[in-house]
C-alpha cells in the first residue's frame, strides 16, 4: 500500500511537470506579464581610462540612486561618481529623478537630464542639471524653462542647449546664460536641432557640436518657412487640437540648411561655406582632433554624391577633402574617424561591391582597404590608434548572423564573439574590454564581459528568468531556411510550426514581413539568428494555435551587398512584392501547407508590402493585415522616398506603378487597415487615400483605427494585437 502511493505521487508529479511544460501562451503572458521581458545592459559607461566603466545603483538605506564606478576586469566598485544624497536640486527636498547623464571628457561634471518629454521618434526636452565632483554642487542649466540637447563642453566650463528654436550657452563658473541665436521661430527657422526629416532619416537630434578645445560651436540652421505644413489633429479635449509642423514630402522643397560656427571668446559667428545649391543635404558635421578644422559631409538631393568638406573654424572657408559617388544612393554612418595625427582618417564605403573599412589621407587619398571579401562590415566599432587595430561587426558568417572581430592594419583578424547568432558589442574607451550582447533565434539576451582579446570575463545578464517562464510553456523552435526563385535569387527565411506539429497534416501559414530598403545603420532584416522579444511569442502563440509562421528577406534588405540591396533602385515595391509573391508560391508547394489559407501582415513599410501583396499578389494570399502602411510614397517624406526612387518629377511610374492606393480593384482576400490618427511619420493619409480607392471599387474591408496614437502604437499594443489575433483565427 505504500509502494503504490510512492507511485501514485511520483506519477502525479511527472505528469504535472510534463503538464507545466506544456502551458499554451494568452495575450497577457505576452503583453500584461513581465515573465517574458528580456533584459539588456544600457546603462553601462566608459570613463576615459578605459579600465573602468560607471552605473548606477539603488541605495536602498537612503532610497536614492548612486553611481558607482567599477573595474572592467573584475567588475568589483572601486569609487562613487556621485551619491544619490548629493543630487538636491535648489528648491526641492528630494533628490533628483534623473534620466541620463554624461561626463565631460576631464570627468569633472555630470550633466543629467530630468522630467524628460519626447516631442517625435528621437528628439527630447528636459530639465538639465549640472553636478560639480569637486564642490559637490547641483545646479540647474537654466531656469527659464525646459531644454533640448544641454551637453558639456569637453573641459565642462560651459553647457550648450537649445530652447525656442535659439542656441545657448551656460557659463558655468559665471553662472551666465548666453544666447547665440536670436532669429528662431517656430516652422520657420531652427537653430541647434534639426527640422522633422533630418531627425527621422539622417537619425541624428541635436544639430551642433562643441569643439575639442571648447572655444568654438559648430551648429545647424534650418530655414523651414518654404516647407509645406502638415496637420495632426489630437482628440484629447472638449474640442480636437491640432498640432501644424513641417513635413516635406517627395517632390517638394525641403529646408535650406545651413552651418555656423560661434566663437565663445570672440562671441562672433561666421557661416561655413557649403556651397550654393539650396537642394543639398547637409547631414553630418564632425570637429576633426584640430580644433580649428570643421568637417562638413555635404550630399546632392538624389543622394548618391557625398563631399566631405573641410572647413578652416576661424574663416568658414572650405575645400573638398574627399568625393564618394554611387550609381544609386549612398548610406550615411556615423563610422566617420579622425585619427590624432592629423594626416588620417577612416571612412565605410560600398565602393567595391561590399561595405567595407577604408583608411584615407586627410588629402582624400586611399591609404589602404582595410577589410575586404563578399560579405558586409555591418557596424564599425572605433580604431585603437596604440595597436593599429580596428574593431567591427560583419555578417561574414552568414547575413542572417552578426559577429565581432578586429583586424589589425597589416590583416590580421580575430573573431572576438564564439557564439553563433546574434553578437554586439560596446567597446570601453580605451578598447581594453568590450560588453557582448548575444542572443539567437530561440534564446535571450546573454550579456557578458570580454577582454579585447575575445576572452570572456564574466556574465552579466544571462535572463534565465525568461528562459525558465519559456521551459513552462509549448514552444516550437524558429528554424531557418533557404529556397530559390523563379528568377534564380536565393533568399532566406525562418518557420515557426505548431508544437503538435504532424506532417501528415496541411496548415495555414501566416507570413510576415517588412521588407524595406535596408542599411548598414537600419538593416531592416526579419530573418536573422538573434531574439524577437514580444513578436517572438506572439508567433509562438499563434503557431500554437496551428498556424505555420514564416519570414523571408527579399531583395533590398541588408547585409547581402550592394547588388542585391540595390535591386529595388527607382523601382521600390516591385521586386520585394515579386519576392514575397514567390515565397508563397514555395510555401504552396510544401506537403505540409495549406496553400489556399496564406496570409500577410507587415508593419509601417511591412505594412505598405501587405497592401501591396493582397492586391498585386491577391491570386496568392487569403487574408492580410497592414498596419501604419504607406500607400503611396508621394505622401511620404522626401529624403527617404527619393533616396530609392528619385522625385516623383523624374521618375513618376516609380511612384505609381506600385502604390496600392493604384491596384484596390484586385483586391480578393479578408483585409484589415490599421492606423494611428496622430502618425507623425506614415500620415493617416495613407490609410485615408487607400480606404477610398477600395470604396470607390466597391471592396469591402476591414479598419481600425487609434486617435491619438503614434507610428509605434504605443499603450495599445495589448489591443492591437488581440485585434490582429482575432482577425487572422476569424479569416485565416
Amino acid at each position: 500500500m505504500k509502494s503504490k502511493n510512492i507511485l501514485l505521487v511520483l506519477f502525479t508529479t511527472l505528469f504535472l511537470k510534463a503538464g507545466s511544460q506544456n502551458q499554451l501562451l494568452k495575450m497577457e503572458d505576452i503583453w500584461s506579464n513581465p515573465r517574458f521581458v528580456a533584459h539588456r545592459e544600457g546603462g553601462l559607461k566608459s570613463m576615459k581610462d578605459g579600465i573602468h566603466y560607471t552605473d548606477v545603483a539603488a541605495d536602498e538605506m537612503n532610497k536614492t540612486v548612486d553611481i558607482l564606478i567599477y573595474e572592467y576586469k573584475s567588475g568589483k566598485v572601486t569609487d562613487t561618481l556621485v551619491r544619490g544624497l548629493n543630487l538636491i536640486p535648489k528648491g526641492s527636498a528630494k533628490p533628483l529623478a534623473f534620466s541620463d547623464y554624461n561626463l565631460n571628457d576631464n570627468e569633472n561634471k555630470i550633466i543629467f537630464s530630468a522630467d524628460v518629454e519626447s516631442i517625435y521618434r528621437h528628439s527630447i526636452r528636459a530639465n538639465y542639471f549640472v553636478y560639480d565632483r569637486k564642490a559637490k554642487t547641483l545646479n540647474a542649466v537654466s531656469e527659464k524653462g525646459k531644454q533640448l540637447y544641454a551637453t558639456l563642453s569637453h573641459d565642462g566650463n560651459k553647457a550648450a542647449f537649445v530652447r525656442d528654436n535659439n542656441l545657448f550657452i551656460k557659463d558655468l563658473a559665471r553662472d551666465v546664460e548666453l544666447q547665440v541665436t536670436y532669429d528662431g521661430r517656430k516652422n520657420e527657422i531652427i537653430n541647434g536641432a534639426n527640422d522633422w526629416v533630418y531627425e527621422e532619416e539622417f537619425s541624428f537630434s541635436r544639430s551642433y557640436e562643441w569643439s575639442p578645445d571648447g572655444r568654438r560651436i559648430a551648429f545647424y540652421k534650418f530655414d523651414e518657412s518654404r516647407v509645406k505644413e502638415f496637420s495632426l489633429t489630437y482628440y484629447d479635449s472638449l474640442y480636437p487640437r491640432e498640432e501644424k509642423y513641417k513635413y516635406p514630402k517627395a517632390g517638394e522643397e525641403n529646408s535650406i540648411v545651413s552651418i555656423f560656427i560661434y566663437d565663445v571668446i570672440t562671441e562672433k559667428t561666421l557661416k561655413a561655406e557649403t556651397g550654393v545649391d539650396n537642394e543639398q543635404y547637409l547631414p553630418r558635421i564632425k570637429w576633426t582632433n584640430d580644433p580649428s578644422k570643421l568637417c562638413i559631409t555635404r550630399m546632392n538631393r538624389p543622394q548618391n554624391k557625398i563631399d566631405l568638406l573641410l572647413c578652416d573654424a576661424t574663416n568658414g572657408s572650405t575645400k573638398v577633402m574627399m568625393t564618394e559617388e554611387n550609381k544609386t544612393w549612398i548610406e550615411i554612418t556615423d563610422d566617420l574617424t579622425f585619427l590624432n595625427d592629423n594626416t588620417h582618417f577612416i571612412w565605410t564605403s560600398g565602393r567595391d561591391g561590399f561595405n567595407h573599412i577604408y583608411l584615407f589621407r586627410m588629402d582624400g587619398t586611399l591609404e589602404k582597404q582595410i577589410t575586404k571579401g563578399n560579405w558586409d562590415v555591418t557596424r564599425y566599432y572605433g580604431y585603437d590608434e596604440k595597436s593599429k587595430t580596428y574593431y567591427y561587426q560583419s555578417a561574414e558568417v552568414s547575413p542572417m548572423e552578426r559577429q565581432v572581430y578586429s583586424i589589425t592594419y597589416d590583416g590580421k583578424k580575430k573573431l572576438l564573439s564564439a557564439e553563433h547568432g546574434m553578437n554586439d558589442a560596446g567597446f570601453s574607451e580605451s578598447f581594453h574590454y568590450f560588453i557582448n550582447t548575444h542572443s539567437d533565434a530561440n534564446s535571450p539576451y546573454l550579456v557578458a564581459f570580454y577582454s579585447s582579446d575575445g576572452k570572456q570575463l564574466r556574465v552579466i545578464e544571462d535572463n534565465k528568468n525568461v528562459k525558465d517562464a519559456m521551459a513552462k510553456f509549448a514552444l516550437s523552435p524558429k528554424t531557418f531556411f533557404k529556397f530559390t526563385t523563379s528568377e534564380n535569387i536565393e533568399l532566406n527565411g525562418w518557420m515557426i510550426k505548431p508544437p503538435d506539429y504532424d506532417e501528415n497534416k496541411k496548415y495555414p501559414v501566416l507570413m510576415i514581413v517588412y521588407g524595406g530598403p535596408g542599411s548598414q545603420a537600419f538593416p531592416t532584416q526579419t530573418v536573422l539568428d538573434e531574439w524577437g522579444a514580444y513578436d517572438y511569442f506572439w508567433e509562438q502563440m499563434l503557431a500554437q494555435k496551428g498556424y505555420i509562421i514564416v519570414s523571408v528577406d527579399n531583395r533590398g534588405t541588408a547585409a547581402r551587398g550592394e547588388e542585391f540591396n540595390k535591386y529595388i533602385y527607382k523601382q521600390m515595391g516591385k521586386l520585394e512584392a515579386m519576392d514575397q509573391v514567390e515565397t508563397a508560391k514555395y510555401l504552396g508547394t510544401l506537403s505540409y501547407v495549406d496553400k489556399s489559407r496564406i496570409g500577410i501582415w507587415g508593419w509601417s513599410y511591412g505594412g505598405y508590402m501587405a497592401c501591396l501583396l493582397m492586391t498585386k499578389g491577391a491570386d496568392y494570399f487569403k487574408a492580410g493585415i497592414a498596419v501604419a502602411p504607406v500607400t503611396n510614397w508621394r505622401f511620404y517624406d522626401t529624403i527617404f522616398s527619393e533616396r530609392y526612387l528619385l522625385t516623383p518629377q523624374e521618375n513618376p511610374t516609380g511612384y505609381d506603378d506600385n502604390s496600392p492606393n493604384n491596384f484596390a480593384k484586385l483586391l480578393k482576400g479578408k483585409f484589415l487597415l490599421i492606423q494611428g490618427m496622430a502618425d507623425d511619420n506614415v500620415h493617416f493619409q495613407n490609410a485615408a487615400e487607400f480606404e477610398n480607392a477600395l470604396i470607390k471599387e466597391k471592396k469591402q474591408f476591414e479598419t481600425f483605427f487609434y486617435p491619438n496614437k503614434a507610428h509605434s502604437m504605443s499603450g495599445v499594443r495589448f489591443h492591437l494585437y488581440t485585434k490582429m489575433t482575432d482577425f487572422i483565427l476569424n479569416n485565416l
